[in-house]
C-alpha cells in the first residue's frame, strides 16, 4: 500500500475532517478498517498509520529494544503511549482529538500528504512551507542520491 500526493481539507468544530477519497479507497483496497494516529517523530506534523503497518512499526521498535534496557524501554513506552486508535465515519471523516490539533498548531485548514504507507496530516501552512522549498529539496536530493557521472548514464 503507497500513499501519494497531497490534499487539503478543513477540520470542522469538534476536529472532524473528511480523508481524502483517494487514500480512503487505498485503505478500503487494502482491506484496512483501522487507523493508529500519533505525533510525527521529527515534524510537527500528525502521522496516521494503517493497522498493519502500525503493528510492523511497533514489531521493529521492540525487536530493537532489549526488555533490560531503560532506554530502548522508555522509548518503545512513549512511542506507544503517544497514539490513539481512531476510525472513520459513515460520512469518511476522522475525530482529531484536540491534543494532536494543538500539537500539530492545527486550527482549521489541513493538508494530508501521502508518505509512503502512511498518511501525515499538516497544518497547511506548515505543509506549503515545507513542499514550496524546491531549492532546498533539490540540494537535499541531489546530495542524499549523488550526481551521476559519465560511466553511469550509459
Amino acid at each position: 500500500m503507497r500513499f501519494t500526493g497531497n490534499y487539503d481539507a478543513k477540520t470542522d468544530s469538534k476536529g472532524r475532517v473528511f480523508l481524502p477519497a483517494a487514500f480512503r479507497k487505498i485503505l478500503t483496497v487494502s482491506g484496512e478498517e483501522g487507523l493508529i494516529l500519533r505525533r510525527d517523530v521529527f515534524q510537527q506534523c500528525l502521522v496516521l498509520y494503517p493497522h498493519s503497518v502500525w503493528n510492523q512499526m511497533v514489531d521493529s521498535i521492540t525487536a530493537h529494544t532489549n526488555p533490560f534496557d531503560r532506554r530502548g524501554r522508555d522509548n518503545l513506552r512513549r512511542f506507544v503511549a503517544d497514539s490513539e486508535s481512531v476510525s472513520l465515519d459513515g460520512d469518511g471523516r476522522i475525530l482529531v482529538p484536540k491534543r494532536y490539533l494543538e500539537a500539530a498548531r492545527i486550527s482549521a485548514e489541513v493538508r494530508f500528504i501521502g508518505m509512503d504507507n502512511t498518511i501525515e496530516i499538516w497544518n497547511r501552512q506548515s505543509a506549503d512551507n515545507l513542499l514550496n522549498d524546491e531549492e532546498s529539496f533539490a540540494d537535499s536530493l541531489e546530495s542524499m542520491m549523488g550526481a551521476f557521472d559519465d560511466s553511469q548514464a550509459k
